[in-house]
């Protein structure tokens, strides 16, 4: 079993900043790639980064200049840290892994999603 929580959403001015964090949970045999996606009202959830389990960051281009993936393995914690936000990324945010998790003497690789954390941005 693997469990994913998300914390430090919450609301923010016009350029204001906020870090969200991911913490993964479980019988965890290793943690691979874990992305950041969002959902605004009515839109398609959207991948905003995702980092690998060696560090490699990818991002949305339209949100590079302003949010920055990093992880701490030892914690098994994925942060979000995200500057000069805009009404634009109100969103819930929710954090995505793929897992291999213990089973016996070996594992068995899953993707798992948290139960995301709301971000606003009042316009």
């Amino acid at each position: 079993q693997v469990q994913l929580v998300e914390s430090g959403g919450g609301s923010v001015q016009p350029g204001g900043s906020l870090r969200l964090s991911c913490v993964v949970s479980g019988t965890i045999f290793s943690i691979d790639t874990v992305g950041w996606y969002r959902q605004a009202p009515g839109k398609q959830r959207e991948l905003v980064a995702a980092i690998s389990s060696g560090g490699t960051t990818s991002y949305t281009n339209s949100l590079k200049d302003r949010f920055t993936i990093s992880r701490d393995n030892a914690k098994n914690t994925v942060y979000l840290q995200m500057n000069s936000l805009r009404p634009e990324d109100t969103a819930v945010y929710y954090c995505n892994a793929d897992a291999r998790v213990r089973s016996g003497s070996g594992y068995y690789s899953g993707n798992y999603w948290g139960q995301g954390t709301q971000v606003t941005v009042p316009s």
